[in-house]
């Protein structure tokens, strides 16, 4: 029994019962198809948190002079900062890379005196696309600057007031200074919202005496599965030296676990494809096996071996799974390409609840873009193919195991 040959008796064999082979193809198609739909969900859940997280504020990448994060004094500073990023900018691998400053200073309108951070940055980069400034209408210029929403309604500003800030210089120096609000910011940053006066970089390096000196170089890689490498190179560098250099996940840690959830979830799917294929191969093998048996048994009398019996029943099995699979593989790739670009907002499927939400002083948007890699799609048919052959070994033992006098009087 050639192999050719086996396989078109395994195919034959499937249709016998079209009905019982239809329902079987149907119920492995459904869950790949939903499996993939789900899959590309979690990745794209996975792919918002990342963007979330490292996008605006904290960059897949950050360094500072050793200590700073701890106890943020205005003298802890890079220095040599725009050669330092034109170097870190200079590496394939990098997307953007910009310098921040950050001081803690008092805002007054009139009187009152309330406490804020100046946070000094270069609005260029900041304002692409899911960076701090990406929502703004107006980017901070000279004495031009932007106030967080919440802090201008606690203060009271409105666009046009002016305020005087008041700080320390890094070198101790008192440093203060008139600027006019030039838009109120709503970021994604509940700390900027809240607390932030964000001014253009050489304007906050004059103001608090810090001349190309800066607090933090954060850098964005252009594939987040880039930043380890990314991370090596940056910490290995001579411009570098003596700096702390960390990645997002040491800077965010409590919300890798999110990230981490999602690859368990994901797991937790393709584990329901083996179950709902491996009831459906089985099934439908059992079944052929136990209608076939007076057949089997004078395949068996006329000297057919036990070995090519299972090797039938193994092409049955999967010739049914992979049909099975690659209809849903197909239907699932489809779905996804459809609301890839569409994008999913979950606010308008339930038609109640924000459009964003908050957590862990980040502001979260509802609405995801499902996306697969070709891996998601491998990996689901294979999984469906192990776990046919695996719900065949049963159906295939007991075929080789017919005694050939006994099935022929079935």
């Amino acid at each position: 029994m050639a192999g050719g040959t086996t396989l078109r008796i395994a195919w034959r064999n499937l249709w016998r019962n079209r009905r019982r082979t239809g329902l079987a193809l149907a119920a492995i198609g459904l869950s790949v198809t939903l499996v993939l739909a789900y899959d590309a969900i979690l990745r794209a859940y996975g792919d918002w948190m990342v963007e979330t997280i490292t996008g605006p504020m904290v960059g897949h990448v950050q360094v500072h002079t050793p200590g700073w994060r701890t106890d943020r004094a205005m003298d802890r500073t890079l220095e040599d900062v725009s050669r330092t990023v034109d170097a870190i900018r200079r590496d394939p691998a990098v997307a953007d890379a910009s310098a921040r400053v950050y001081a803690p200073a008092l805002a007054a309108l009139g009187d009152e005196g309330f406490g804020v951070v100046v946070l000094g940055l270069d609005a260029g980069v900041e304002s692409r696309p899911m960076r701090l400034l990406s929502g703004a209408t107006v980017a901070p210029a000279g004495r031009r600057v932007l106030v967080g929403r919440a802090l201008a309604e606690l203060i009271g500003i409105r666009a046009g007031d002016e305020i005087a800030i008041v700080g320390q210089g890094a070198d101790g120096s008192l440093a203060n200074d008139l600027y006019t609000v030039a838009a109120l910011l709503d970021t994604s940053v509940d700390l900027v919202n809240r607390e932030a006066v964000v001014m253009d970089l050489a304007e906050a390096q004059a103001l608090f005496a810090m001349p190309d000196a800066a607090h933090e170089i954060v850098v964005h890689a252009r594939d987040a599965r880039q930043v380890p490498a990314l991370l090596g190179r940056l910490a290995g560098s001579p411009r570098l030296a003596g700096a702390e250099t960390l990645d997002w996940q040491a800077l965010a840690p409590e919300l890798v676990s999110l990230v981490s959830l999602v690859r368990v979830a994901g797991f937790v799917t393709l584990v329901l494809v083996f179950l709902a294929a491996a009831a459906g191969v089985a099934n439908t093998m059992l079944m052929s096996t136990f209608e076939r048996t007076h057949e089997l048994g004078m395949l068996l009398a006329l000297g057919v071996s036990p070995a090519r019996i299972v090797r039938l029943v193994l092409a049955e099995s999967v010739a049914l799974g992979l049909v099975g699979a690659l209809a849903g593989a197909v239907a699932g790739l489809t779905l996804v390409a459809i609301t890839h670009r569409t994008g999913i907002d979950y606010a308008a499927l339930t038609g109640t609840g924000p459009s964003a939400i908050s957590f862990a002083g980040l502001r979260w948007s509802m609405v995801f873009y499902p996306r697969l890699d070709m891996a998601d799609v491998l990996a689901a048919v294979a999984a469906v193919l192990v776990t046919a052959i695996a719900a065949s070994a049963w159906p295939a033992a007991r075929a080789a195991r017919l005694e050939p006098a006994d099935a022929l009087r079935d």
